[in-house]
């Protein structure tokens, strides 16, 4: 069960983020208008403030809300974008030809269909690096699932393994279980990033080139 909710999580995020950043990117990277670079440094800006201190306010919102003890505040955040993400997948698309954004719309290709046909596919290394880290942030997430969820049917896997830990580390010959608990929490990590291990490193010596 806590394998699932954190799955669930993962996919949900990933979803978020793909969606999210991937249309911010792409207008700061290819569309025209008055003031982008200035909201550009904006949301490189937010990047500077620490975690800890939008996390009070970030919960009176949920509590306003309802919607505390819930699993929905641990994935809705994704699909409003991430900075760090956005910054990285800028960066890739401006790597990618003006020309090819040209010769679409000759074809009478409009923006959305330059993305998806044109951008995207050529931003698989990027997407990539964005997905695995997306799974990493929210796999090893220990604070979020502690602050809003309540009830054990939705603990992840990380809130999962806190618990089994304090009922069970100070207990003779159970350091076993907790060392075999560790290994197949981490063991999910490990097979993503041999699998894509390729676009991951590709997406991160591509993510600081400009065209």
């Amino acid at each position: 069960r806590f394998f699932l909710n954190s799955g669930f999580l993962v996919v949900m995020n990933t979803l978020g983020h793909l969606i999210s950043c991937v249309l911010v990117a792409y207008g700061f990277a290819r569309l025209r208008a008055p003031g982008k670079d200035v909201l550009f440094l904006v949301l490189l800006g937010t990047m500077m403030v620490p975690y800890t201190i939008i996390t009070l306010p970030t919960y009176i919102i949920f509590r306003d809300l309802g919607l505390l003890g819930t699993m929905v505040p641990l994935w809705v955040r994704s699909f409003f974008g991430n900075a760090f993400l956005i910054f990285v997948l800028r960066q890739f698309f401006m790597t990618i030809p003006l020309d090819l954004d040209e010769a679409a719309t000759l074809d009478g290709a409009g923006r959305l269909q330059i993305l998806l046909r044109v951008i995207l596919p050529l931003s698989r290394p990027a997407l990539a690096t964005i997905a695995i880290f997306t799974f990493w942030w929210t796999w090893n997430s220990f604070l979020d699932p502690l602050i809003y969820v309540s009830r054990q049917q939705h603990y992840t896997i990380t809130l999962a393994m806190n618990t089994f830990n304090q009922q069970y580390a100070r207990s003779a010959g159970y350091y076993d279980r907790i060392l075999a608990g560790s290994v197949l929490t981490l063991l999910p990590m490990v097979i993503i990033f041999v699998l894509a291990q390729r676009q991951f490193i590709e997406g991160i010596q591509m993510q600081g080139l400009k065209q």
